[in-house]
This record gives C-alpha cells, structure tokens and sequence, in this order.
C-alpha cells in the first residue's frame, strides 16, 4: 500500500498539456496491433478500413496519414490491439508531440486544428 501512496504523490511535468482553454476531452480509441510501443504525446491516425489507430505518419496511405488524436498514456501494441484513452481535444505543447517518420508539428497543424486539437509553444 505505501507504494501506492508514494506513486499518487509524485508528479513530473512533462510539458505535453500546453494551456486549459479550450478543456481537454479524452476518449478510448484502439491501438492496432502492431503499432509497437508508442510513448505518451505520440500523434494518432486512424486506419480507414479498421478504424483502429496508429502513429501519424505523412507518407502512409491508408487513412493514418492524418492527424486524428494524442496518445495519453504509453501503450505497447506490439503484438495486440490495445485500448487507452486518447486527448480528442484540447492545447497542446508542439515541442512535446511525437510523430512518425520525419513528420513534425508543422506537418499536422492544421489536421490537428480540424479535430480541435490547438498546438502552442507552452511549457
């Protein structure tokens, strides 16, 4: 039991919430299996034919080449598909974002925009 009450206690920033206007709303996606093992703030596409989602990535062509959602916590899709929430909306720091390939914030603004999710250069 202290070991629980010890990891309630402790909290690090990590600079991904990049302000509180608009809120931050969360929703439960699927990862697909397959997606690995992808960190908390990675940018989501959705892969049109499944509907599951994967790391954003400009070059792919099924659906996931589009910015969609950010990760909210680190999952490990290696092998299965996983369900966790997702940010579906709300500020977020740019410099904190994963993306795929050589994508970056720049790359997905304004997809990102669309699903109202704002980018900032907050910490």
């Amino acid at each position: 039991m202290a070991e629980l009450v010890n990891s309630i206690d402790t909290f690090e920033y990590d600079g991904l919430i990049g302000g509180c206007n608009p809120a931050v709303s969360t929703k439960n996606v699927t990862i697909a299996s397959g997606a690995g093992k992808l960190v908390r703030g990675t940018v989501l596409g959705v892969i049109t034919t499944s509907g599951k989602y994967t790391t954003v990535n400009s070059t792919n062509t099924d659906g996931s080449q589009t910015a969609k959602a950010i990760l909210v916590y680190d999952v490990d899709a290696t092998s299965a598909d996983v369900i966790t929430p997702v940010y579906w909306a709300g500020p977020f720091n740019r410099e904190a974002l994963v993306f795929g390939g050589t994508d970056t914030a720049d790359t997905h603004e304004d997809a990102l925009r669309d699903v109202n999710i704002l980018l900032t250069s907050e910490q």
